[in-house]
C-alpha cells in the first residue's frame, strides 16, 4: 500500500459487517489522524505511515473490543509496535540511500502551525534530530514528549518496564534538547526571514543571502539518486549562499537545458512551518523548508526526490489528540 491508496481517507480492507466490526471501524476512523501522526513522527515517511495504518487496521479488527478499556491507547500501542518494526527495516534502507535522507514533506493546514507543540514536533529540524535516536528511543520520545502517553502505556507498547522507559525517555530528551532550536521565533520573524530569502534566491543576490543566513547555517538536499543534490550537508553562510547562487542554478535550472529557465519560490506551510515550493518555469522542482533562529535562517532542507513530493499538493491532517 502507498500514499495514493484509499487508506488515506478511512479504514482499508473489505467493508466490515456486524455491530462489532462497525464499532471497530468507528473507533479507527475517530483516531485515524492521530495514528497517522504517531507513525509519521516515528518514521518521517508518509508512505510508510500509511502502510502502518493498514497493518494497524488489520490487527485492530481482530481484537475483542469487550476487553479493551481505552480504545485510543490500544490503537496507539498497535501503531507503535508496527512502527518500531518498520523503523528497523528503514534503517537498512537508509544505509543504501544516495546522499542525505530528509523526511517526506507534508503540506499542512494553518491549524497545525497555530499549535506550536505540534508544529515543532513535525518540523524538518526536529524530525532530523529524531533520526539520530535508536528506534526504541525515538518511540519513547515521541510518545512521551509529543503525545504525553504515560510511562506504563509506553512500556506496554515497546515491551520494556516502566522504569526502563523512564531512563530511555530521560536519555532521549537530553539528546534532543542539546540539538533542538535554542528558542522559538515569532511567526512574523519567520515570515520576514522567508520573504528576504525568497527575494534573494530568485534574484541570486549573494549579499542579501549572506544577510539572512545565520553564520553556522546548514543546508541539506535530498535527491534520492533520482535528481541531483549536494552529496553532503553544506555548512556556513558563505558556502551555503554560494551554493544557492551557483549550485542550485547548475543542477536545477541548468538541468532543464534552458539558458533562461526561471526559478521561483511559492511560500507555503510544510510540516507546520514556513517553506517554499521551488518551481522551474512553473513546474514543481522541490520543497525547501527552513529553520529560523534569532531572526536568521539556520537550517535549509531541500527535498528534490520526486518520490517524496506526493504530499505537497493537498493538505495532510495531523493531530496530537
Amino acid at each position: 500500500m502507498n500514499e495514493h491508496s484509499e487508506a488515506t481517507t478511512g479504514p482499508v480492507g473489505p467493508p466490515p459487517g456486524g455491530d462489532r466490526m462497525d464499532s471497530a471501524t468507528e473507533a479507527f476512523v475517530a483516531h485515524r489522524n492521530l495514528l497517522f501522526t504517531v507513525a509519521y513522527e516515528m518514521l518521517g515517511s508518509a508512505a510508510d505511515a500509511e502502510d502502518i495504518l493498514q497493518e494497524t487496521w488489520l490487527r485492530w479488527v481482530k481484537v475483542d473490543l469487550g476487553q479493551v478499556h481505552d480504545q485510543r491507547a490500544y490503537l496507539v500501542r498497535i501503531t507503535t509496535r508496527q512502527s518500531l518494526n518498520r523503523l528497523r527495516t528503514m534503517k537498512r534502507r537508509k544505509e543504501t540511500y544516495v546522499g542525505p535522507w530528509l523526511p517526506e514533506p507534508l503540506l499542512t493546514a494553518p491549524d497545525v502551525a497555530e499549535d506550536a507543540e505540534l508544529a515543532e514536533s513535525v518540523s524538518m529540524a526536529l524530525m532530523l534530530v529524531l533520526e539520530s535516536l535508536s528506534p526504541t528511543e525515538r518511540a519513547v520520545f515521541v510518545l512521551r514528549e509529543v503525545f504525553d502517553v504515560s510511562y506504563e502505556e509506553i512500556a506496554a507498547a515497546v515491551d520494556k518496564s516502566p522504569a526502563a522507559v523512564r531512563q530511555i525517555a530521560h536519555r532521549a530528551r537530553r539528546h534532543v534538547d542539546a540539538r533542538r532550536p535554542r528558542e522559538a521565533v515569532s511567526p512574523s520573524q519567520a515570515r520576514a526571514a522567508l520573504e528576504t530569502f525568497q527575494r534573494a534566491l530568485e534574484t541570486r543576490d549573494l549579499q542579501a543571502l549572506l544577510d539572512v543566513l545565520a553564520p553556522e547555517v546548514v543546508l541539506m538536499s535530498d535527491g534520492g539518486g533520482i535528481k541531483q543534490a549536494a552529496p553532503r550537508p553544506i555548512t556556513g553562510a558563505d558556502k551555503v549562499a554560494r551554493f544557492i547562487v551557483g549550485g542550485i542554478g547548475k543542477f536545477v535550472v541548468g538541468g532543464t537545458g534552458k539558458a533562461q529557465a526561471a526559478l521561483t519560490g511559492d511560500p507555503t506551510m510544510v510540516n507546520g512551518n514556513l517553506a517554499l515550493l521551488l518551481r522551474v518555469d512553473g513546474e514543481l522542482d522541490g520543497v525547501l523548508a527552513i529553520r529560523v533562529e534569532d531572526a536568521r535562517i539556520s537550517g535549509l532542507y531541500y527535498v528534490r526526490n520526486p518520490q517524496k513530493l506526493t504530499r505537497v499538493a493537498s493538505e495532510t491532517p495531523l493531530t496530537l489528540r
